[in-house]
């Protein structure tokens, strides 16, 4: 089990925010390498980044953070990367940069003919976010709902080729309530392609939640607020991951 720490990119800051809000963005960083850095020193084996503003334009906005992420870590420790992904330049641009997985999410619901073309052209560099509330799929930085059932669309999407599934209950996310691993596990049973939690992670005690249900192919865990505000220490973290996993 990865635990995936998240640099949020907002202004080429890193910031957090609170179910997806823009105004409740909270500054913990003005030196995006430098984080990354941080991360790669306390044993991240993965780096999850969203471009915030990317994700509200359509396209990429933190292009220069992005560029000092991966010129920081990318050599050492894959970057995953989503915000803003809504043509196959984009994801050729952002592979071509040194990024190891282009994350797409509003275009993968609202355009799936693209979504296919990404996985075809660029084969296990594919990812795809899917945000739900109740089970239903949200677009657009969280701010529209749509009809579509979160693992029709999973289902979907891996019939195309994706390299993993991100799901994030958007009620969840930043508000240190607690990861949803009932809805999480629901959704990695349908599937065959791996499943990574996102959104609610607080303590421990989630770590070993998931854990215990790894075998239903859940890989990874993404985790922000509860990293920097000192909630979750990342290092041990990752220590009971690993200790869980090996000890099974």
């Amino acid at each position: 089990m990865l635990i995936i720490p998240a640099i949020d990119l907002k202004d080429g800051k890193c910031v957090r925010l609170k179910q997806g809000v823009m105004s409740t963005a909270t500054v913990f960083s003005d030196d995006p390498g430098a984080m990354a850095q941080q991360w790669l020193a306390q044993g991240a084996r993965r780096l999850h980044v969203v471009d915030l503003n990317g994700a509200a334009a359509g396209r990429p906005r933190n292009e220069n953070a992005i560029k000092a992420i991966v010129a920081a870590v990318g050599e050492k420790l894959p970057v995953q990367l989503g915000g803003g992904v809504r043509d196959l330049d984009t994801i050729e641009s952002l592979l071509d940069s040194g990024v190891s997985y282009v994350i797409v999410g509003t275009a993968a619901v609202k355009t799936p003919g693209f979504l296919h073309d990404a996985c075809t052209a660029f084969a296990g560099h594919v990812m795809v976010a899917l945000d739900a509330k109740d089970g239903r799929v949200a677009v657009d930085g969280w701010s529209k709902m749509t009809g579509h059932e979160v693992s029709d669309l999973a289902k979907k999407f891996q019939d195309y080729g994706v390299e993993a599934i991100i799901y994030t209950d958007i009620g969840r996310d930043g508000m240190m309530t607690g990861v949803n691993v009932e809805a999480t596990v629901t959704l990695a049973r349908k599937l065959t392609v791996p499943v990574i939690a996102s959104g609610g992670i607080t303590g421990l005690d989630d770590i070993r939640a998931l854990c215990a249900v790894q075998e239903e192919g859940i890989t990874g865990a993404i985790t922000g607020r509860a990293v920097y505000e000192g909630k979750l220490n990342f290092a041990e973290a990752q220590k009971l991951a690993d200790d869980l996993s090996r000890n099974g």
